[in-house]
């Protein structure tokens, strides 16, 4: 059975509400923590060098510490790690092997392509993660095959990660049959579900699955 983690970053925030079950591991990535308070959520673990926090989001931090420290982990702000691989790598050490990743995206630009990275460094260990936002999510696929029902609306992009992927798509707008996909064209663009049970499947390399309106 999988355990699952759920993180909350300190990008842009798109949600509204993020579903919380009792068994999950909250982690709150830096600045998220003020998302956290926002959206009334309570977390098992606040991690970063709270460099993208507001002063009084650091004050409750500082209390939590005191009282709770358990509940926080201080990073140093010079580190190899980013906050959320960090933060990742907690989630990992604690069992977790499902990641959902809000405010993940938005913000600089170079977060949201560490991110994607952390996405792959998930795939390495083992274990699955998924950046979240109100009109879609992304996610890797690797060696692997995803199916989407009847009901799926929208649209799917998808890119090789590496030089080049191996790309079986079924019953979408543009099928694919073991076609190859390279880091350095982009044709996977604007997909679309029509109407029946979908699948897409990695035949060998990695793919970056964006789907929804990202």
């Amino acid at each position: 059975m999988k355990k699952r983690c759920i993180i909350v970053g300190a990008g842009e925030l798109t949600v509204s509400k993020i579903p919380v079950e009792e068994e999950d591991l909250v982690i709150a990535a830096d600045g998220g923590y003020a998302y956290c308070r926002r959206l009334g959520i309570r977390p098992d673990l606040i991690l970063g060098d709270f460099d993208s926090i507001d002063c009084a989001n650091a004050e409750l931090v500082k209390e939590i510490r005191e009282t709770e420290p358990e509940r926080v982990i201080t990073l140093p702000v010079e580190k190899d790690d980013t906050d959320m691989l960090a933060a990742l790598k907690e989630g990992l050490r604690r069992g977790c092997d499902e990641f959902l990743i809000y405010a993940g995206m938005g913000g600089r630009f170079s977060h949201t392509l560490a991110n994607v990275q952390c996405l792959n460094f998930l795939k390495e260990q083992g274990a699955d993660g998924r950046l979240m936002e109100e009109k879609g999510m992304a996610f890797l696929l690797r060696d692997e095959t995803i199916t989407f029902d009847s009901k799926k609306e929208g649209l799917l992009s998808l890119f090789s990660l590496g030089e080049r992927a191996v790309v079986t798509i079924r019953n979408m707008k543009y099928p694919l049959d073991k076609a190859v996909v390279t880091n350095s064209f982009p044709i996977g663009v604007s997909n679309a579900f029509i109407g029946e049970e979908a699948s897409i499947t990695a035949e060998s390399g990695t793919l970056l699955l964006l789907v929804g309106e990202l």
